[in-house]
């Protein structure tokens, strides 16, 4: 066996492919996070999209980390269950969505709910359940500052819709909500992107203060906008991919030396000619929502080049000299490894002396839990 810091001891080998994750680097990640905002988890509100697992929630709490967002209602439930107390969805609840979010906050009253709103509709509509429920519901006005996904365009008139949900009954404004994944290119232009955008939602935040009578709260960025939001002292951060990183970001975003901590395996299968393998990482096993040659990575051997893939086989073209033998077993970096985790039941828990060591449920892939 050759000593790579990412190849597991064979005698602990599950069947093929599965999602090894690696327990140093993991711990690594998340404290270099906590590093790079001046030790504040108060200001850290990781999204747990990427992992959705509840033995990593448990690994944020051991680092003070007591806030997270969600994307979906399992992810929320999922952190409820885990004991974290402040968790905000990042997706307005519609149609059955409102009445299943009320139903979570009844479940678990010992978690402090909240849900982004950028519709005065959908606003009156929490209002009312609330209403009819007792409750006091925390919302979020969601801002787009230009990825135009969802939010109110900041260049209109957002300070009233703020203002008129804070009259809302039974609706409680806490703050607002930025996700800003379009900000891409090198660190300084991102930094005048972001830049340019708050100082636009700052110019009219003081005059909504000032008619509240309260301070709002800031949720913004991503992976592509932390390092910026964490100079800004007055906003929560929100990055999800660092505990486990991955191609595309350690490619795109140099400035931020997070380590790679998760992993494919796979096993190849056949040897269709002379010069190429197929390997049992298919589309069901890595996101494939990006070219062919922006997938994965082979770390085994850069020779290895991905030249066509289907549901559940990866035909690899072998440029090198080295003849591999059917069972032999390929390491791959997923290019986007968040959808990657979510084709995975479970993640396979790897130590320093190579072994696994644990198995984690990836409990929120699901779209339901309890409810």
């Amino acid at each position: 066996m050759n000593d790579y810091w990412w190849e597991i001891k064979p005698e602990t080998l599950p069947d093929t492919p599965f999602l090894a994750v690696y327990l140093n680097p993991v711990k690594h990640n998340i404290e270099l996070l906590i590093d790079l905002i001046d030790g504040d988890t108060q200001r850290l509100r990781p999204h747990i999209k990427t992992h959705k697992c509840g033995e990593i929630l448990n690994l944020y709490k051991s680092y003070g980390i007591n806030k997270v967002k969600c994307a979906t209602i399992a992810e929320a439930e999922l952190s409820a269950i885990f004991g974290i107390k402040d968790i905000l969805l990042a997706y307005q609840p519609t149609g059955g969505k409102r009445q299943r979010w009320i139903d979570l906050i009844l479940k678990y009253p010992d978690a402090a709910f909240s849900v982004i709103v950028d519709d005065l509709q959908v606003a009156q509509q929490l209002s009312d359940l609330a209403v009819i429920n007792g409750l006091k519901l925390t919302v979020y006005l969601d801002l787009n500052t230009g990825m135009n996904r969802t939010g109110v365009d900041i260049n209109a008139d957002w300070a009233l819709m703020a203002v008129l949900i804070s009259r809302m009954p039974n609706l409680n404004l806490a703050g607002l909500h930025i996700y800003d994944g379009h900000i891409k290119g090198l660190v300084e232009q991102r930094k005048q992107l972001v830049e340019e955008s708050l100082a636009k939602v700052m110019n009219q935040l003081a005059n909504i203060e000032n008619q509240l009578e309260y301070k709002l709260k800031i949720v913004a960025g991503g992976s592509n906008t932390f390092p910026i939001y964490a100079n800004c002292k007055d906003v929560e951060c929100s990055p999800g991919t660092f505990v486990f990183w991955d191609v595309n970001y350690q490619t795109n975003l140099p400035e931020q030396p997070f380590e790679t901590a998760a992993l494919l395996v796979g096993s190849i299968i056949s040897k269709p000619t002379p010069g190429t393998l197929c390997v049992d990482l298919g589309y069901k096993s890595v996101a494939a929502e990006n070219p062919l040659d922006k997938r994965l990575v082979i770390l085994n051997d850069k020779e290895l080049v991905p030249i066509a893939h289907s549901e559940e086989h990866l035909v690899l073209e072998n440029r090198g000299t080295r003849d591999y033998l059917i069972g032999e077993k390929v390491y791959a970096i997923p290019y986007h490894v968040c959808p990657t985790c979510a084709l995975y039941d479970d993640m396979q828990i790897i130590d320093d002396q190579h072994e696994i060591v644990d198995s984690w449920a990836i409990t929120a892939r699901k779209r339901k839990i309890n409810i």
